[in-house]
């Protein structure tokens, strides 16, 4: 994938590539000068506590054996043998909680997560409450129909009922673009993607908004995969990260310091086949964004 990675990168450049992203304050902000010791806690419990999203394939979900699993999940297992290693406890513990993206955020800030482990957007406002990984991936979001349905395109959805999962950069994305656009809609804030698929199939939805490639993770797994459908707009730029303590720059250090080993060895292109590869190849910004965040030592 190295080679495939690097050919794509020089065409991202040579076509250029712009983007930005905002994101909704979830949780108070720490308090000045408080500095999280995150390496020294997890070497004395010889554990470490892991957030993690249960509906968001393919990056993070619960399996047919309860178990986490993902893309998300196999890069942060990764994570977690090389913060082993640095700990001097290389059979560390792994406590999962599954959350909501504002649950998520609010374990971290609070210490009852050392790291999310999911889909989750890195924003400037969320910067206030908890510090990001070096990025993980790059997606958009979307909005999924009933194939059958007339809308073709987001100025169709004028008097539907659109649903969002509450408390993402979606839902504000999506609140911004019916406004801006002067589109008059109802939107159901949702805490579940899977709810929002059924509600879709059963027409209590007209709509269902949220990251794309989750949004044909969960399609995927429908009734009916051939009865939905993706608008062709996009709503917003999402660029995914781990989650991590505020201020504790020794264990993001360490985290950023696995990634980059992982996207510069031969396993990452496994990793990304088995849960992306049916997705497609690496795009120009998504193998820039790898070859970008291998840091050099």
């Amino acid at each position: 994938m190295k080679t495939a990675l690097r050919a794509a990168f020089a065409t991202a450049l040579a076509i250029g590539l712009a983007a930005g992203d905002t994101g909704a304050q979830m949780v108070p902000a720490a308090k000045a000068g408080a500095v999280p010791d995150t390496l020294a806690k997890i070497r004395a419990a010889k554990q470490i506590n892991v957030a993690f999203s249960g509906d968001s394939p393919p990056f993070s979900f619960v399996d047919d054996q309860g178990q986490p699993a993902g893309f998300s999940v196999d890069l942060c297992k990764r994570v977690i043998t090389h913060i082993g290693r640095a700990t001097g406890v290389p059979d560390l513990k792994l406590h999962w909680q599954v959350g909501t993206v504002a649950e998520r955020i609010a374990m971290v800030a609070a210490g009852k997560a050392d790291i999310d482990c999911a889909n989750t957007t890195a924003t400037l406002t969320r910067m206030a409450d908890v510090d990001f990984s070096s990025l993980v991936f790059i997606d958009g979001g979307g909005v999924l129909v009933r194939a059958d349905a007339s809308a073709k395109r987001f100025t169709d959805l004028a008097g539907k009922n659109i649903g969002v999962l509450a408390g993402t950069t979606t839902e504000k994305r999506l609140d911004e673009a019916l406004k801006s656009r002067l589109i008059n809609a109802k939107v159901t804030r949702l805490r579940d993607g899977n709810e929002g698929i059924a509600m879709l199939e059963s027409g209590s939805l007209d709509a269902f908004a949220s990251d794309k490639i989750k949004l044909v993770g969960l399609a995927a797994q429908a009734k009916d995969p051939n009865a939905l459908a993706m608008l062709s707009d996009d709503l917003s730029l999402e660029p995914y990260a781990f989650a991590l303590p505020r201020n504790d720059s020794a264990f993001r250090l360490q985290v950023n310091r696995a990634l980059t080993q992982i996207y510069s060895g031969p396993e990452f292109e496994r990793v990304f086949h088995q849960w992306l590869g049916k997705i497609g190849r690496p795009s120009g910004l998504l193998a820039a964004l790898y070859l970008l965040n291998a840091i050099p030592e």
